[in-house]
């Protein structure tokens, strides 16, 4: 390796470490304190494997660690009891959690419970940060679905963790509500993705006032409408929505076959929900994007063009108020 190249990348990993995932996501968004009883915190907005991608060695974020993003994650911060619901476990799950403990005035910020939404790499493997060789968790509820369940307490390293109770596995059912307090509550609900291993779901999440809605991954969805839930109800009944962003187009992986990993495209959901006022499309955030989604960058027409039809992306550190 060049002295040059080692230079940058160790520049990089520094600014990393030593500024936290808000340097880098979110350089020019404010992290402010928590004055909500409710927030939702945006931890990571990246595809399952962030960005840069191993193998990927001419993107620009291995020399500029600004363009760094991490897998998609969101919090729920419960000011009344200082603790935090975390939403999947990321292989970035360390910096995630470090970056909203120390940019939050709620003293003594701790974790609460970890929600999965299913069995993909960006989604359940930061688990194994809460075993032994690292964390030595003490019994931290893991909420998973049946599937899920089953996946975690039959297979290595995960059955460990439960086993040496690291980890302790709570079940969900689809619809059914987990209350935290009076005011506060989470709900699940499948939505269809590819299911290798294990369902996959989404999370109704209601504060005070305002509720929000997190669907990181779905295959289309024309396939839950005909399941019997239509995106444009959804929208009408929340007032924030972190939904799928997988790909701006169909045009950005050559040579591989998208059809097996199906996602909606941005440009498609922009396209079945032109018919949205602006008020609404303010409610959506598009997150997990891939790598190679040209909407990462600010200075792309992709990225201009979803701020122009009045949608959003997600930034890493944003803060929701849901009082």
């Amino acid at each position: 390796m060049n002295n040059k190249l080692l230079t940058c990348l160790t520049a990089g990993l520094s600014a990393f470490l030593t500024f936290g995932l808000a340097s880098c996501e979110a350089s020019k968004t404010e992290i402010k304190a928590d004055v909500c009883n409710a927030n939702l915190v945006v931890l990571g907005t990246a595809q399952d494997a962030g960005k840069p991608q191993i193998g990927n060695s001419a993107d620009p974020a291995w020399r500029d660690s600004t363009l760094i993003r991490t897998a998609s994650s969101i919090a729920l911060v419960n000011r009344n009891t200082a603790t935090y619901s975390l939403f999947d476990a990321t292989p970035d799950v360390k910096y995630q959690m470090h970056m909203l403990e120390i940019s939050s005035e709620i003293e003594g910020l701790t974790l609460g419970e970890i929600f999965l939404t299913h069995g993909h790499m960006g989604h359940y493997l930061g688990l194994a940060q809460f075993g032994r060789e690292a964390m030595g968790a003490k019994s931290i509820p893991v909420y998973a679905m049946p599937k899920m369940q089953t996946f975690l307490e039959n297979n290595g390293p995960w059955d460990l963790l439960a086993q040496l109770k690291n980890i302790e596995i709570k079940s969900l059912s689809d619809g059914a509500k987990i209350k935290f307090g009076d005011n506060i509550s989470v709900t699940p609900f499948t939505v269809p993705h590819r299911g290798e291993y294990t369902e996959t779901i989404g999370y109704h999440i209601q504060g005070v006032g305002k509720s929000a809605v997190y669907i990181p991954d779905i295959d289309s969805w024309e396939q839950w409408a005909e399941a019997g839930t239509k995106l444009t109800d959804i929208i009408a009944a929340n007032d924030y929505l972190l939904i799928d962003g997988t790909f701006y187009n169909g045009d950005e992986l050559p040579g591989r076959d998208m059809s097996k990993i199906p996602h909606p495209t941005i440009t498609h959901t922009m396209e079945i929900l032109k018919s949205l006022d602006i008020p609404s499309r303010a409610k959506i955030r598009f997150i997990h994007l891939n790598h190679s989604n040209p909407a990462l960058d600010q200075n792309t027409n992709a990225y201009e063009d979803i701020e122009k039809a009045g949608y959003k992306l997600a930034r890493a550190g944003e803060r929701i108020c849901l009082d």
